[in-house]
């Protein structure tokens, strides 16, 4: 038996809310919809990852999603430009990733980084 993929499911009254936040501010794109649940994604594999954690680092609360981007920057430049709430502002991290929090429409806490070299 192997773990083939893990997918995270958000509670959401109105999961179409969720499209100006993952779908166009992220770009990920609906690989289903149930009209009840969507599915967002893209055709990359990915490794099965699962975080457990009692911080999400630097003394910051745990966020529900980490989500890696090639271009922290320019996101974090378009999350303020659509005035989201940042929750943890734009920081280098000593583990290597340049990283923000910033709140899903749902309330959630979502962690975007990069890794750096």
């Amino acid at each position: 038996m192997a773990v083939r993929r893990i997918v995270a499911n958000l509670h959401a009254a109105e999961p179409r809310a969720a499209q100006a936040f993952y779908g166009d501010l992220l770009g990920l794109d609906i690989l289903m919809d149930h009209g009840w649940i969507l599915t967002f994604g893209t055709g990359g594999t990915m490794t099965p990852q699962l975080g457990v954690a009692s911080e999400g680092g630097a003394g910051t609360p745990v966020p529900l999603l980490s989500i890696e981007v090639d271009n922290v920057d320019e996101l974090y430049d378009r999350v303020k430009a659509a005035r989201l709430e940042i929750v943890y502002d734009l920081a280098d991290e000593p583990w290597g990733v340049r990283r923000f929090f910033v709140r899903d429409p749902f309330g959630n806490i979502v962690n975007i980084l990069e890794h750096r070299a």
